[in-house]
């Protein structure tokens, strides 16, 4: 869709702000472009467009040079989303999200009902918010107009240059999430450009990490970048807590899973004692004939159980999690709970449980990185760790 060959800029005073560099954005994919203050990431973005002028290389979208069309016209049909946000002060809402298919010639009609739906789509409601004016907007509603806006005329292509940096965490926050959601929805192509490591690996499909000088150092996906770095420069970048990270990118798999005791809500809690005492866990999960998961009991539980059944003497679970969940959904619920374990659905279908070990196995599957030894940690007599 987007494709950079052996791009360069080098402005006038001789610095060299991008070198040969190559990159390609595939059709409906959001590619982040990451680096540390004045790598050239924000000049790549601009080039695409030529608000900044390349000095060398060739760069296409579908195909076609964007340095044989009128600037003014291809700006026209990419959208472009800045920090600044750079509303018009003196249009609504409305107005301000209709701008570009006003320019690119769609009539009144179409325009007012293309702002209605984008700002419906990214929740500030066309009925409530369309004849509001800027000034009468949060920071956060603003940015959200700003990614209307840039939509708005259907754009095969959005660039986006730091979009929510200026925006306070919580409501950034609840804009990646919705964008993400938007543009998966619209199939829009995506050059983002960030100076957040975790906005890049939360939002974007591949992550394309930048060097001093413009130098592309890697290209990959969340997980790779996070597990593999391909040089110094990337894992000192991505941080010592890379693995960390690597929760939120890492889905729960059936074969992370553990499988304690199970028992049935109408076995007698004798038996079940029996069972579970048995079981190196000391628990058992407590699920209905046809599999489906109903809580849980312990030996204590079950003591003294004599005519009761399970279900009489079962525990209902705090949290649970499913299948495709991001690790650290149910680590994050394992430490809020104070739990040892994490029961896992996949649908309505109970699977097994994750432990902090399972958890922790889960991220060495995922990560590329060779076997290293394990950090020795010192046992206290409190922990008995």
């Amino acid at each position: 869709m987007i494709a950079l060959s052996g791009v360069e800029k080098r402005f006038d005073d001789g610095t060299l702000a991008v070198r040969s560099l190559d990159l390609e954005v595939r059709r409906g994919e959001l590619v982040a472009l990451v680096g540390p203050s004045g790598c050239g990431k924000s000049t790549t973005l601009r080039m695409v467009n030529r608000l900044v002028e390349p000095t060398g290389g060739t760069i296409t979208i579908d195909g076609d040079d964007v340095t044989h069309v009128d600037p003014v016209e291809l700006r026209r049909r990419i959208g472009y989303v800045i920090q600044a946000i750079g509303l018009f002060p003196h249009q609504s809402v409305a107005r301000n999200v209709a701008t570009v298919p006003h320019l690119v010639g769609w009539d009144k009609k179409d325009a007012q009902a293309r702002a209605d739906e984008l700002l419906d789509l990214v929740g500030l409601p066309a009925q409530e918010y369309g004849q509001r004016y800027p000034h009468e907007l949060s920071g956060g509603q603003q940015q959200r107009v700003g990614v209307a806006r840039g939509l708005a005329a259907d754009p095969p292509v959005l660039l986006m240059d730091e979009p929510f940096g200026a925006v306070d965490p919580i409501a950034r926050d609840h804009l990646q999430v919705e964008f993400r959601r938007i543009q998966q929805d619209l199939g829009t192509t995506v050059l983002f450009v960030t100076h957040d490591i975790d906005e890049a690996v939360r939002l974007a499909d591949r992550i394309a990490v930048f060097s001093q000088g413009g130098v592309l150092e890697q290209i990959d996906t969340p997980t790779q970048i996070l597990g593999a770095p391909a040089s110094e420069f990337v894992a000192d970048f991505v941080g010592s807590d890379r693995g960390l990270r690597r929760l939120s990118v890492t889905p729960i798999e059936t074969t992370d899973v553990e499988h304690p005791e199970t028992v049935l809500m109408g076995d007698d809690a004798a038996e079940a004692f029996a069972a579970v005492r048995a079981s190196p866990l000391g628990y058992a999960v407590v699920l209905d004939p046809d599999g489906t998961l109903r809580g849980w009991v312990a030996e204590r539980h079950l003591r003294g159980g004599g005519g009761a059944t399970v279900g009489e003497r079962a525990r209902r679970f705090d949290a649970v999690v499913s299948v495709g969940d991001p690790l650290r959904s149910a680590l994050a619920e394992i430490v809020q709970h104070d739990a040892g374990w994490l029961p896992v659905l996949d649908g309505e279908r109970y699977v097994g449980v994750l432990t902090p070990d399972s958890v922790h196995a889960a991220l060495r599957r995922t990560s590329p990185e060779r076997e290293e030894a394990p950090v020795k940690v010192e046992a206290t007599a409190d922990t008995g760790a």
